[in-house]
């Protein structure tokens, strides 16, 4: 297969495994399976607010999609665990009590490692929750809620290889993870404490005290400042805008823009005064606010702005947020 041809393979696989979550999206919609999803959520629900944890299981490629489900389930406030069925039979099993739910994934529903903890986890007195691709499985017949995550075919050509299945089982453990963060009100706040590293942790924890510009890296004149004044701090600087103050209190901004149409004025550019060029009450910003809410607040509007002022409750200024400097940060 050469390189033209491989592309509408590639295609195909793609559409294909995006199928197999669209019809198990409709067969959701139904009242059987609507209700058994229900009933998983629930005793999901019910252990985690009774002081209890979700362990997940599986063996091969499932075991791989479990290991995924439980970290996402962890950074989405749902303390979950993974426990290899192997291990399990030697000695890990000590992690599970009898407030946990084990959600166990087993495309075929007859894995034997798998089924062979069964009895252990029944002693236990635990929830059992199952999901794959056999509601007439061994596994099925002892849950206590089955998702359905059945699949017309593989995306593999010959049919055997594990993939439409797979992506199939991420997208529904996606699913149940989000669905108990929301009925636990887990809001951003508290995904910002599970992720504070990397550059999602920044997104989530900076501030815009931690990425403005400020003291003396800020450009600052008085409202009769000469256009000549201006454009030397302003090249010193290098920041793109000059607040104009009045004492501490901000009263204005002059931007590069600002400047470029006071040109227009030519011979009369110099005989004007900061206050007759500067934007007056501008957006301004606070330092406590998150970083992430400034970007938006930057963004989210007709005309996008790259500067915003920094003023604290009294409206004195404290500094220069850049679109630059945050999408640096970020």
């Amino acid at each position: 297969m050469n390189k033209i041809d491989i592309i509408p393979e590639v295609v195909r696989v793609l559409r294909m495994e995006g199928q197999a979550i669209l019809d198990c999206s409709q067969r959701l919609s139904q009242n059987s399976a609507a209700k058994q999803l229900q009933e998983a959520i629930h005793l999901c629900q019910r252990s985690l607010e009774g002081g209890g944890k979700i362990i997940v299981t599986g063996v091969g490629k499932s075991g791989k999609v479990a290991q995924k489900i439980a970290a996402t389930l962890c950074s989405t406030g749902s303390f979950a665990v993974f426990i290899h069925p192997t291990e399990g039979l030697h000695g890990d099993l000590g992690l599970v009590r009898s407030e946990d739910v084990v959600l166990a994934l087993s495309y075929t529903g007859n894995t034997e490692e798998l089924l062979r903890l069964l009895p252990s986890f029944k002693s236990r007195g635990v929830a059992l929750v199952g999901l794959g691709g056999n509601s007439q499985s061994k596994l099925a017949a002892q849950c206590d809620a089955w998702i359905d995550a059945r699949v017309d075919q593989e995306a593999c050509p010959h049919n055997l290889a594990p993939t439409s299945s797979t992506t199939l089982a991420l997208a529904l453990g996606d699913a149940l993870a989000l669905s108990l963060m929301q009925l636990r009100g887990f809001d951003s706040t508290s995904f910002a404490e599970n992720h504070p590293g990397g550059s999602l942790g920044r997104k989530l924890h900076f501030k815009v005290e931690d990425v403005m510009q400020q003291g003396a890296a800020v450009a600052v004149v008085g409202p009769e400042s000469t256009m000549e004044e201006v454009i030397v701090i302003s090249t010193q600087k290098k920041l793109g805008a000059v607040l104009v103050v009045d004492g501490a209190r901000l009263i204005g901004v002059i931007t590069d823009g600002d400047l470029r149409r006071a040109l227009q004025f030519r011979e009369k550019f110099f005989h004007f005064k900061a206050a007759e060029v500067m934007t007056k009450d501008p957006v301004t910003t606070h330092p406590k606010m998150m970083a992430q809410a400034a970007l938006k607040l930057m963004e989210d509007r007709p005309s996008q702005i790259a500067i915003l002022p920094v003023v604290d409750e009294a409206g004195e200024w404290k500094g220069l947020l850049r679109l630059h400097d945050l999408v640096k940060a970020f």
